[in-house]
């Protein structure tokens, strides 16, 4: 049973808020995507579909500006899409992006990687995905995660993952890490389509040593309105409320 937004677990002592969201390449209403991010006060956003093609810097620059956070990784031609965004105060401590093996006729495809220190916490990394939509490519690029993961004792791998929570690749990468919606389910489950939710592609998964206090779609939350969130993109997004291993 998962909870209401009255319950979100409040700021406290290493504890990191971390939104996971597919944007879509800002195609959508960009105002209404920025009010859902603003109302849901993240620390880290891991954004996929930045836009790729038509000035990926810029574009990634005015999100970042216009939602009050800062570029910390992604966004470029390694990454492929993904994006890692944090607010201020946030500290990077290395980038560790990588672009991935690519099938002929598919899609480029990356990870973006930041390993980052918050206030009396131990660094730990956040990897941001977007996954293929060929399986034998997806099995392939959920094996590839946990590597991401080796650059800290502790860390998050969050995005859309192209796969139910059924599949082969996503049950793997649960087997090593927390499924946060599965540990401390918050809000909704469901990230697809926002008109009819009926299907969860998105999620984030944290290392053992950080504790999960809630994940899920944030429905209710307030600022953050059914409207605005069908307008945004084409997926939901998902809050997570993490307490890291302190430093």
């Amino acid at each position: 049973m998962t909870t209401g937004p009255a319950d979100l677990p409040p700021p406290g002592p290493r504890r990191l808020r971390l939104l996971s969201y597919n944007v879509r390449s800002l195609r959508d209403d960009r105002n209404a995507l920025v009010r859902v991010i603003r109302a849901c006060a993240p620390d880290v956003v891991c954004v996929q579909e930045s836009p790729r093609y038509w000035r990926p810097e810029g574009q990634a620059a005015w999100l970042a500006r216009r939602t009050g956070t800062v570029i910390l990784s992604g966004g470029g031609r390694i990454a492929a899409g993904p994006l890692l965004l944090g607010r201020p105060g946030v500290e990077v401590l290395a980038v560790h992006d990588r672009l991935l093996p690519k099938t002929r006729g598919l899609h480029a495809r990356g990870f973006a990687t930041a390993l980052l220190r918050t206030t009396g916490a131990a660094p730990f990394t956040v990897t941001t995905c977007h996954l293929s939509l060929d399986a034998d490519e997806r099995f392939r690029q959920f094996g590839l995660l946990p590597e991401q993961l080796r650059y800290a004792g502790s860390g998050v791998v969050a995005g859309d993952f192209n796969e139910h929570p059924d599949g082969p690749g996503w049950r793997m990468l649960a087997g090593r890490l927390q499924d946060g919606y599965a540990v401390a389910p918050w809000g909704g489950e469901m990230t697809s389509v926002p008109d009819n939710p009926y299907q969860r592609l998105d999620a984030v998964f944290a290392t053992p040593g950080v504790r999960v206090l809630a994940c899920g779609v944030p429905h209710g939350l307030p600022g953050v309105t059914g409207a605005d969130l069908r307008a945004a993109t084409d997926h939901l997004p998902v809050l997570a409320v993490l307490e890291l291993p302190a430093g």
